[in-house]
């Protein structure tokens, strides 16, 4: 797995965090949304918008590290096998210089 991998999944997880600054902002956004739209701001709305944004950054950062995870044993797969691979030509080249010394 590459570095390009790490990131975005690194990525994600910086962009779910939120200050407290960021929570009071979302919230402001919230009740100007709610004025240009006519409806009453509440506390259960703003709730209900944040716990939205929340399970929205959870399914991206589940994604991302899922994604990782797939990629990461994929090329630890790919390693092993490579590795069996090279020590059986490795085996076979020793056996044939065995032999071929031997005779």
């Amino acid at each position: 797995m590459d570095n390009q991998d790490y990131n975005k999944a690194e990525h994600v997880v910086n962009d779910a965090k939120w200050t407290v600054n960021d929570y009071a902002d979302r919230a402001k956004d919230y009740i100007r949304e709610q004025k240009r739209n006519n409806r009453e701001a509440t506390a259960e709305g703003w709730m209900e918008s944040a716990k939205d944004n929340v399970a929205d950054a959870w399914d991206d950062t589940k994604d991302a590290v899922s994604s990782a995870w797939e990629k990461t044993k994929d090329w630890t797969e790919e390693a092993w096998e490579d590795t069996k691979d090279a020590a059986d030509d490795a085996t076979d080249t020793t056996r044939d210089t065995w032999n071929d010394t031997t005779r």
